[in-house]
């Protein structure tokens, strides 16, 4: 049986499908030329953990006891509808030492298939380009993304290593600034994605660009799945870090769906939010 869930919000409440309920959004379209429109998710839990730090090695993973294939659906059609993901280096290193899975492209599954009909008959390009956000420069790049014959752009702040810079230009892989530090900053970011045609971008980062894009007031959206469980821990991390965010962390939200069967009969929320602009 598809999965279904129960809107809460926007009122009345009504059960619709799980399957299409990102799609729905259509945020191939929203943004216009060079004025990306620029989203982000998260799963946490209800105690605001997003990733758990393992006691022996010390490595960050996302709790598996908040994981969930509904919410796995969801992002993959998030993902469908980007014509740009932005990754980072360390996601890229935690892949080529097998701790992470490969999440760079659509189609690849039985259970995404579909979504790559779909990116073709909305006129997008077969896979999403793929922005690599980094400091060090230090990154190995994925084989799938070569296979996929993906887009790959480097984004880095002006005080990168100048002969990782040349070293990645030689391989033709086009590196541009995005920040006037070490590290890669929102607007800037924004700004040169704009320039470069993108319309739609998916940040499959963390807390640091999160934290960046909303106090550049660059971030378009926010999708937030709460799986209702305390996971606690002593080593953790939630979806902001940095310095306090004041009005730049305001958000309301634009709608809210209830699924009650995953993960593990606890059930989740699926929240949407859209920043608020400073008046």
């Amino acid at each position: 049986m598809a999965a279904r869930v129960l809107r809460l919000f926007p009122g009345p409440p009504e059960e619709v499908a799980l399957a299409g309920l990102c799609l729905a959004d259509a945020l191939h379209t929203l943004g216009g030329a060079g004025a990306p429109f620029v989203y982000a998710s998260f799963v946490g839990s209800l105690d605001g953990r997003i990733a758990v730090s393992d006691a022996i090695s010390g490595d960050s993973h996302l709790p598996v006891e908040i994981t969930s294939g509904n919410d796995f659906r969801l992002f993959l059609e998030l993902q469908a509808q980007a014509d740009c993901l932005v990754t980072h280096g360390g996601y890229l290193r935690d892949l080529a030492a097998g701790r992470l899975d490969d999440v760079l492209q659509i189609g690849t599954r039985a259970t995404d298939r579909d979504l790559a009909d779909w990116r073709r008959e909305n006129g997008l390009s077969a896979q999403p380009a793929v922005v690599i956000a980094s400091a060090s420069l230090d990154f190995p790049m994925p084989e799938s993304i070569i296979r996929g014959k993906q887009r790959v752009l480097v984004a880095t702040g002006r005080q990168a290593p100048p002969d990782r810079v040349d070293a990645l230009r030689a391989r033709g892989v086009p590196v541009f600034v995005a920040g006037g530090g070490e590290s890669v900053e929102g607007a800037p970011l924004v700004r040169e994605l704009g320039r470069l045609g993108f319309r739609s971008v998916y940040l499959l980062t963390g807390p640091r660009m999160l934290s960046t894009m909303l106090r550049d007031g660059a971030l378009s959206r926010l999708y937030l799945t709460i799986a209702h469980r305390v996971v606690g821990g002593e080593g953790f991390h939630t979806m902001a870090t940095g310095p306090r965010l004041e009005g730049a962390g305001r958000l309301r939200l634009s709608s809210l769906h209830y699924d009650a069967a995953e993960p593990d009969g606890a059930g989740q929320w699926f929240a949407r939010f859209d920043p608020l602009r400073p008046a």
